[in-house]
């Protein structure tokens, strides 16, 4: 799976998952998979240096199998509590795996080095600047810039540390699931917190996967009786089926056919069948499509407020302001006068966030005043969701007036 990733571009969640399938993985098994294949992806540019300074050798000049099992066998050396022997043990099972018998003496020499130096190497690194502290915290250096720039030192520091913690295990309760037991929040109705996920939950379609802060945002729409909704970037459908549970009828537009199935399938699942799913380009949509109370704009983005979840994002993450502007102008057009539009992205970058507001020229609703406690810092009309604060994924959310 590690493979995958570097090397194929795969996603990280799809290729564990085919991974897991492929070798019969039980549940616990699979949760031990996931740990070290998500930390290792999420660690990778600190391993690689530990690896290539303790290794004496170029990352990049290692065949990839050895490779990858020299990172994996440095994360658990240095992020988790596994016996040196049986990292190294492992790591040199899977250069053997890979029929690479030359390899096992060298793997087993950085093994023992790793072994004696990666913890003190690793803590010894600093963290004062942007570019020590994305190395420290393994990000790219773009995305610790901006965490400095836009939350200062303490709070860039603190959104890198954040990044790298483990998610919060939330599901947004179903009216089938409303006596599930769990913690409760108070701010987001319907929110529950859980150790773990039961299966059946998902299966009977008692709740769904969401963070708070997602789940603020589907709130934040003010989905109201009797409307029609627009939701211009349905898949896979958490915010979608939200607003299905108050509104009269959710147009769920999709462009990608296989998660445009996905979000049906789930749509049934969750009991909402008023949820009505459109495989559509959003930005070229059919005639018809138009006149909606409200739209939400669930826009793709940079996704910096969900690296903790996504191991893979950070090396493959990139501003789309562009492409959001573009979504808020057809939301402009296909809402009736009078109605609003939510615009939500799970990212904490200024350029993605009140910069695409401003450009639209909508005038805003004061989000802020409704929702204190995820009141944007500098834009109290809008929300903001900070994972180092908020203890959720990262969402800014602006509802505008058409």
């Amino acid at each position: 799976m590690i493979r995958r990733v570097f090397e194929e571009e795969a996603y990280a969640d799809r290729a564990l998952r085919s991974a897991a399938e492929a070798a019969g993985l039980d549940e616990r098994d699979r949760a031990l998979a996931m740990q070290l294949a998500y930390g290792t992806v999420q660690r990778v540019r600190t391993l690689d240096h530990a690896i290539e300074r303790l290794g004496r050798r170029p990352v990049r000049r290692l065949d990839p199998p050895v490779r990858a099992a020299l990172r994996l066998g440095a994360y658990q050396l240095a992020f988790l509590d596994v016996p040196a022997h049986a990292a190294a043990n492992e790591s040199v099972e899977l250069v053997r795996a890979a029929r690479l018998e030359r390899a096992v003496p060298f793997t087993n020499a950085v093994m023992r080095r790793l072994a004696t130096g990666i913890r003190g190497l690793v803590a010894s690194l600093p963290d004062a600047t942007p570019a020590e502290a994305a190395l420290r915290h393994s990000y790219p250096d773009w995305i610790a810039e901006t965490f400095w720039s836009e939350h200062g030192p303490d709070g860039g520091r603190a959104l890198l540390t954040a990044g790298n913690e483990p998610p919060e295990t939330v599901v947004r309760l179903t009216a089938r699931g409303h006596d599930l037991p769990g913690e409760r929040d108070a701010e987001i109705p319907g929110s529950l917190t859980v150790p773990r996920i039961p299966d059946a939950w998902l299966a009977n379609g008692l709740a769904w996967p969401q963070s708070r802060g997602s789940q603020l945002a589907g709130l934040a729409v003010g989905a109201q009786p009797g409307e029609r909704i627009l939701d211009l970037c349905a898949a896979p459908g958490g915010k979608a089926t939200q607003l299905a549970e108050v509104a009269a009828e959710v147009v769920a537009v999709e462009v990608h056919e296989g998660r445009a199935r996905e979000l049906t399938a789930n749509a049934a699942r969750l009991g909402a069948g008023n949820v009505r799913v459109v495989h559509a380009d959003a930005l070229e949509l059919p005639a018809e499509l138009s006149g909606f109370d409200r739209v939400l704009v669930d826009a793709p983005c940079s996704g910096l407020g969900v690296l903790n979840s996504r191991p893979d994002l950070r090396w493959r993450a990139h501003p789309l302001a562009g492409l959001q502007r573009a979504l808020l102008a057809v939301a402009a057009e296909r809402v009736r006068p009078g109605g609003t539009i939510t615009y939500a992205v799970c990212t904490i970058h200024e350029e993605e966030n009140a910069a695409v507001v401003d450009a639209s020229s909508l005038a805003a609703d004061d989000l802020g005043a409704q929702w204190p406690a995820f009141r944007h810092p500098r834009r109290p009309e809008f929300l903001l969701t900070l994972p180092h604060l908020h203890r959720t994924s990262g969402f800014f959310v602006a509802r505008m007036r058409a």
